[in-house]
């Protein structure tokens, strides 16, 4: 049974209707209306997935994120009543794997959770299945990655992202593609917030970074750099 949902927002009854949606979509849920009690929740608890509003009592989804991540690979959904395309970019700066603006539609948000949740799962049934080049080895199953045979903390959409071009090994990806593949639904905004979850993965990844590479105005292509 999937683990539940955590929904943190603070007015009642958007965090009611999202609640609502949830439950009737078979997940089962728990709530949290400030950051104090967010983090609390999080710390307690074995989650699947955590939806996360920005503006939030206490502490704000900024200060929750970094927190989270420096722990968790969970993905993350953030809320946001700002359009500001700053705010975006440095939610995914932050590690979060999703970003939504309010007012919204539930369902849109309940689509873009499965997608999220669906990734996670679709590789559970897999045993002993390795992906590695390049000093960089994913252990499908558990969804670990390893670069020089240290583990490094991936998020849920630098994970993904990863996967896909090493599935591809020497193929050109074009940004379209991978944006099809990771989000699974059309982008909307600029060039800036794939090139920041690529600005973070390639961090992770260090020296072997130059494995991805650019390839100017069409994608991305992973090659075994030794």
């Amino acid at each position: 049974m999937i683990s539940p949902i955590l929904i943190i927002e603070d007015e009642d009854i958007l965090r009611e209707i999202l609640k609502d949606y949830f439950l009737n979509a078979g997940y089962s849920v728990l709530e949290a209306k400030d950051g104090e009690e967010a983090l609390k929740v999080f710390q307690e608890n074995e989650l699947s997935l955590i939806i996360l509003d920005i503006m939030l009592p206490k502490l704000d989804g900024w200060t929750i994120c970094r927190r989270i991540r420096k722990t968790s690979n969970i993905p993350i959904i953030m809320l946001t009543a700002r359009t500001d395309e700053d705010d975006t970019l440095l939610g995914f700066e932050l590690g979060a794997d999703d970003y939504v603006t309010k007012p919204y539609n539930p369902l849109v948000l309940l689509a873009r959770a499965k997608r999220l949740l669906h990734q996670r799962e679709q590789k559970n049934d897999v045993v002993g299945d390795y992906l590695e080049s390049g000093g960089i080895k994913i252990h499908i199953p558990s969804r670990t990655v390893q670069v020089n045979n240290e583990e490094s903390s991936l998020t849920h959409t630098e994970y993904e992202m990863l996967l896909y071009l090493m599935e591809n090994k020497g193929i050109v990806i074009t940004r379209d593609q991978l944006i099809t593949k990771v989000w699974g639904y059309e982008h909307i905004g600029d060039d800036r917030t794939i090139n920041s979850h690529m600005r973070n993965l390639r961090n992770k990844l260090g020296d072997h970074s130059t494995c991805i590479k650019t390839i100017v105005r069409t994608g991305y292509k992973f090659e075994d750099i030794r």
